[in-house]
């Protein structure tokens, strides 16, 4: 089924026409969650997208999805449990994309450590039983000087150890594309370059659409819908403004991520590294290793500015600066070294103040409780005592935890579903993890409506099993079935390197890409695989850029700069060609695909 631009303007005539049952605003991670659980469900489901899907907040995370281990600093268990449970979720229904791999997370004898040597081996235990972790990914501590054989290039000075433990992986724009492209096949109306202008209402004053504008031909129109609901991130106060007669107060506090991207030339891991920063901020930075890159990160700073086109300061590279050199000294990293980079913003809710995202809570449990702790976890270890035993003891921490005034590194990652006066839903918050689980959630209050106010009948399928795109194959065979996809290709005449990169990238779609050999040839200046994925994208994907292919649909822009001056050209000409561009559009496109390089790139900085 395609796809494509080529049938966007039959997409956008069905929205004109067809009374929806659910309309989401935002096509972001949350969007695309609500979009394929409703038309899973069998509702008439519609989602439009300013930008491009993901181009904002869900294009520029970590690109972890988190078990959560730095929760347990303060003993948040809660917390973790439920986020390793949602994070096996995840794995099951998308398994082509969240992978496993080892993290580290060296130790130091610094004034406001997160960790010492005892606090990482309880935290990590209990880490391993919320996530019914065993075998070759079970956490273990190890000694200082394991931790440098390991990892040479981190800094010795004050180093203790460190601990080692399992995370997940994620390609965050996959995620959400494949969601939308399983909402699409499932009847979906998702289109992407769609912007809300205002909330419409019927006469009884209840949210009944939107007047929507389509950014790329200036048409405005109007959707109709049963149920409206708010899935815009970082925007979702400024959707709810566009009900003029809304005088909420905005729960949405931004906060500005940066990460920066080297060539594993100047820093050689064996692994994601997860440390304090060393600055005795309460905050954390991961480095991790990725294609033959290195990327470490994140700031977390409020944030005011451009919500479309966040940057990277000077001062935001000061300071990922001077934390990686500061932990892997010989590696004199400088601006000049810096090959990408990229800013996104967290929809964090400024009403919450329990757990925070980036080790920004300057909490610390007392001795006593601590003492209270160490005991119950001995006992628990022992047998002697329930996990009903051990949470008991937490919560009384966590009471006095949640209770902690927020600061910019210390605002809840917690979600937030809220019906306004006119009906209009909001589904805000929450972390890339919990995407499914908070769609769930607002399923949950989206049937409750539509049998109580119009009468309908919804049956709500099990979100737990709706894998998506790419993802239909078994989660328990994960490196066998990429391995025979990849085989495939190779089979088909597509080179080794090339074939593993893409049968990870499209999972059970790959078979198909491949097959597409038959009726193309490689593009000028374009090698096979890079066609395949091109008109895969074209066809599939509602590419309708070359920044959206470079940037978002393969990563490359952030992971192969080096090759963008030779593939650039050909890209835009391949697509200028299938798209039928005249000379203009294909300059212009040019242009913002050489403006969106220099930014990342940091051109304005150096």
């Amino acid at each position: 089924m395609n796809f494509s631009v080529k049938n966007r303007s039959e997409i956008i005539d069905k929205l004109k026409n067809t009374k929806l049952d659910v309309l989401a605003i935002g096509g972001g991670i949350t969007g695309a969650g609500v979009a394929i659980q409703a038309s899973g469900d069998g509702l008439k489901t519609g989602l439009i997208e300013m930008q491009d899907f993901a181009g904002g907040t869900s294009s520029r995370s970590t690109k972890l999805v988190h078990g959560g281990i730095r929760y347990l600093k303060t003993f948040d268990v809660g917390v973790v449990s439920d986020t390793v449970k949602e994070r096996a979720v995840v794995q099951g229904i998308a398994p082509h994309i969240p992978r496993p791999a080892k993290m580290i997370l060296p130790i130091y004898d610094e004034p406001g450590s997160t960790f010492d040597m005892f606090s990482v081996k309880i935290a990590m235990k209990l880490y391993d039983k919320l996530a019914n972790v065993t075998g070759k990914y079970a956490s273990k501590v190890i000694s200082r000087d394991e931790a440098l054989k390991l990892e040479p290039s981190l800094n010795p000075d004050k180093l203790m150890g460190a601990g080692i433990y399992l995370d997940f992986r994620n390609n965050d724009f996959r995620l959400v594309i494949e969601n939308i492209k399983q909402a699409y096949t499932n009847g979906a109306l998702p289109v992407s370059r769609v912007k809300a202008l205002d909330i419409t209402h019927d006469a009884n004053g209840k949210a009944n659409g939107v007047l929507a504008q389509d950014l790329v031909t200036g048409d405005k129109f109007n959707i109709k819908s049963k149920i409206v609901i708010d899935t815009a991130g970082p925007w979702s106060d400024r959707v709810r403004k566009l009900d003029k007669d809304d005088t909420s107060k905005g729960q949405i506090r931004p906060t500005k991520g940066v990460h920066l991207v080297i060539s594993d030339a100047k820093l050689k891991l064996p692994a994601t590294t997860y440390f304090d920063t060393g600055d005795q901020d309460g905050r954390m930075v991961f480095v991790i290793p990725s294609a033959g890159k290195v990327y470490f990160g994140t700031t977390d700073t409020d944030y005011k500015g451009d919500y479309k086109n966040p940057t990277v300061t000077k001062q935001d590279v000061d300071y990922l600066l001077n934390v990686i050199n500061h932990r892997y000294p010989n590696a004199h990293i400088t601006l000049d070294d810096i090959e990408a980079s990229w800013a996104g913003l967290r929809p964090l809710l400024s009403s919450n103040g329990g757990s925070d995202y980036n080790g920004g809570n300057k909490f610390r449990i007392s001795n006593t409780d601590f003492k209270k702790l160490v005991d119950v976890v001995k006992a628990y270890e022992a047998g002697k005592k329930s996990k009903q035993d051990v949470e008991a003891v937490l919560q009384g921490i966590q009471k006095v935890n949640s209770e902690l005034k927020p600061s910019a590194s210390s605002v809840s990652r917690g979600s937030s579903l809220k019906e306004d006066k006119d009906g209009l839903l909001i589904l805000a918050g929450g972390k890339i993890t919990d995407y499914r689980k908070m769609a769930a959630g607002a399923m949950d209050k989206i049937k409750e409506i539509l049998e109580h106010d119009f009468g309908m009948k919804v049956e709500l399928k099990d979100s737990k099993k709706m894998q998506v795109s790419g993802g239909h194959f078994d989660p328990t065979k994960v490196d066998e079935t990429i391995d025979k996809y990849a085989q495939y290709g190779i089979k088909r005449g597509i080179d080794k390197d090339t074939a593993y990169r893409m049968a990870n990238r499209y999972g059970s779609n790959s078979p198909a890409i491949f097959d597409n050999k038959d009726n193309l040839k490689a593009a000028p200046g374009l090698n096979l695989g890079e066609t395949l994925s091109l008109h895969y994208a074209l066809d599939h994907e509602m590419t309708m850029s070359a920044v959206d292919f470079l940037l978002r649909r393969t990563n490359r822009i952030l992971f192969a700069a080096e090759t963008l001056p030779k593939i650039k050209q050909p890209v835009v000409d391949e697509m200028a060609r299938y798209l039928n561009w005249n000379d203009a559009e294909k300059a212009r496109q040019l242009q913002e695909l050489n403006a969106t390089i220099a930014q990342s790139q940091l051109d304005y900085l150096k």
